[in-house]
């Protein structure tokens, strides 16, 4: 989501790769986001003098598309940016819908789209919701099913395939938009991350917890006191978790709000650019699956030339691991990689955005994704 949670520079993005990724291609693109009524901001207001507005304009605006864009109020006709009518031209010209977990639901709008993508974007979660707990994870109406969780359906993946065939693809980034750190750039003083503390609820399933990063992060909790590296974290965590909030603290954590540091497409950059490394912890629910889920976040550090030290969620299975990006099960293995980062940092540098180059680039990603799709 871009604007129905506003101010989330990462979550923007991961939205933005794909939309500025085709739009470099040559595709025409446009930008349709449904705002539910509970998410607008603030409450009582219309769409248009909302804080999801303001955030949204300052996005589309920033980069070029705000003649391409718009919010939909969901359920009704109310937009904001396009109008319902620009809106409903743009569905009828169009070849490709990527609707980002089913979000877009106006029946108006997608029946005369011929290609319609559910891109799966929480590989996991929304597969379990639906099998499980029996929500309504809207996987219907597409024609396509496309999931960044590269393990599902695969031999020791416990994800739930839901009857539907995942069509994999990897993460995009456009490289233009995140040039390599050069040389003489400072290398950070931290290895940092990005990321809520909590998301959502948890799922209980054949004895297992698939749970958010509080699950998994409090295992490493000692680490900053076992070695050198020093650790900043943008963290959305509420005051009331004093518990782990005190555990952060003893163990030497630094966290900042990342709401102030990476609120925006340019501050999350920036945060990144001025880090030594990514130090990525993953929802439990990634790693107890092993769905192969990798961050968007982590993409962003490898095209940046920051190299990654990322949980493992079976990841290693499609991606070459030890040159920039540096994999995890534990304590002990996560201080491996750190030594691993620390007697070849330059090495591991430079090889992160060799890394996104060959993987990620929006340039090759996607015309793969449309190729798989039927275009």
């Amino acid at each position: 989501m871009v604007a129905a949670d506003p101010g989330q520079g990462g979550a923007t993005w991961a939205v933005l790769q794909y939309l500025l990724g085709l739009a470099q291609l040559g595709h025409d693109v446009f930008l349709l986001e449904p705002v539910p009524l509970k998410s607008v901001q603030q409450p009582f207001t219309s769409l248009s003098v909302s804080d999801n507005a303001r955030y949204f304009d300052r996005v589309v605006s920033r980069f070029g598309i705000a003649d391409r864009s718009g919010l939909l109020l969901e359920g009704t006709r109310e937009t904001h940016g396009s109008n319902y009518l620009d809106i409903e031209r743009a569905c009828r010209q169009a070849d490709l819908l990527l609707n980002v977990s089913g979000m877009l639901q106006d029946e108006s709008l997608l029946a005369s789209i011929p290609t319609r993508v559910y891109l799966d974007l929480d590989p996991g979660f929304n597969q379990l919701w639906s099998e499980v707990e029996g929500i309504n994870m809207r996987f219907s109406g597409h024609t396509h099913h496309v999931t960044i969780g590269q393990r599902i359906g695969e031999p020791g993946c416990l994800v739930p395939t839901c009857g539907l065939n995942w069509i994999k693809t990897l993460q995009p980034v456009v490289l233009n938009h995140w040039p390599a750190a050069s040389p003489s750039d400072d290398e950070g003083e931290f290895l940092t991350g990005v990321g809520n503390w909590r998301g959502y609820g948890s799922i209980q399933h054949n004895g297992i917890r698939y749970g958010q990063r509080a699950h998994s992060f409090r295992q490493f909790f000692d680490l900053p006191m076992r070695t050198e590296e020093r650790f900043l974290m943008a963290l959305s965590i509420h005051p009331e978790e004093t518990a782990d909030l005190q555990a952060l603290a003893t163990n030497r954590w630094r966290l900042v709000d990342p709401a102030k540091v990476a609120g925006t497409p340019d501050s999350y950059q920036q945060f990144i650019k001025s880090s030594r490394a990514e130090f990525g912890v993953a929802k439990s629910g990634y790693v107890e699956s092993r769905c192969g889920w990798f961050s968007d976040r982590s993409v962003c550090y490898l095209a940046s030339g920051r190299p990654v030290i990322a949980q493992e969620t079976g990841f290693s299975d499609f991606l070459p691991v030890g040159d920039g990006l540096l994999a995890f099960h534990d304590t002990s293995s996560a201080l491996e990689a750190i030594d691993q980062l620390r007697s070849r940092y330059r090495h591991h540098r430079g090889m992160a955005r060799v890394l996104a180059e060959d993987y990620f680039d929006s340039d090759k990603v996607l015309p793969q994704l449309l190729e798989k799709v039927g275009l």
